[in-house]
């Protein structure tokens, strides 16, 4: 694989699920971990159904579209439990995806609290997407991708931190753009 492929790394900015009802979503296209080449955004409902579609939009139109090999999504769920479908994600962009996680999920609590908001497609749309397998210090869903080349992947990716880097400076642009100024860890 060539340490410079092009990767579409995305997370979503800081919301207060009480009195937002929608959300701005980054997305940084880099070369590899080292060179941030462009940036790209859209909005998703809090808790909403959008994320999918809104992903597949903001990427099919995209000027970046043809040179990306990869998008990172950082956790399967933007703005709250608003759960992207990786399977129609790769399948409509015909990019493979990879799902970060940090830390492995309570899929049984989680299925219990989307279950009780009567959020049954959510939980239909996280088992469907497969297998959680660990990557290092993370853990990581793919579709589109095999293991083995979602692990050299990571490696090219992850320069900074155990988080690649398109999904890391994903999350500090959302943060500056949304409080003024990022903090904390990404």
């Amino acid at each position: 694989m060539k340490p410079e492929i092009r990767i579409l790394g995305i997370d979503d900015s800081p919301f207060d699920k009480f009195s937002q009802k929608r959300i701005l979503v980054i997305g940084t296209v880099f070369r590899g971990g080292t060179v941030l080449d462009g940036v790209m955004s859209t909005t998703v409902a809090v808790d909403g159904t959008d994320a999918t579609k809104k992903l597949i939009e903001m990427i099919n139109k995209s000027k970046f579209k043809p040179q990306l090999r990869c998008v990172i999504l950082d956790g399967i769920a933007l703005g709250g439990f608003n759960v992207i479908d990786i399977h129609a994600l790769h399948k409509k962009t015909k990019i493979p995806v990879m799902v970060v996680i940090r830390k492995y999920p309570d899929l049984l609590k989680i299925k219990t609290i989307l279950t009780k908001l009567k959020k049954e497609k959510a939980v239909t749309l996280i088992e469907k997407a497969g297998a959680i397998h660990k990557a290092g210090n993370i853990y990581i869903q793919i579709k589109g991708m095999t293991l083995k080349a979602a692990e050299e992947t990571l490696k090219i990716t992850c320069t900074r931190s155990y988080l690649p880097e398109p999904i890391r400076a994903a999350h500090i642009i959302a943060a500056g753009v949304v409080k003024g100024e990022s903090k904390g860890r990404a």
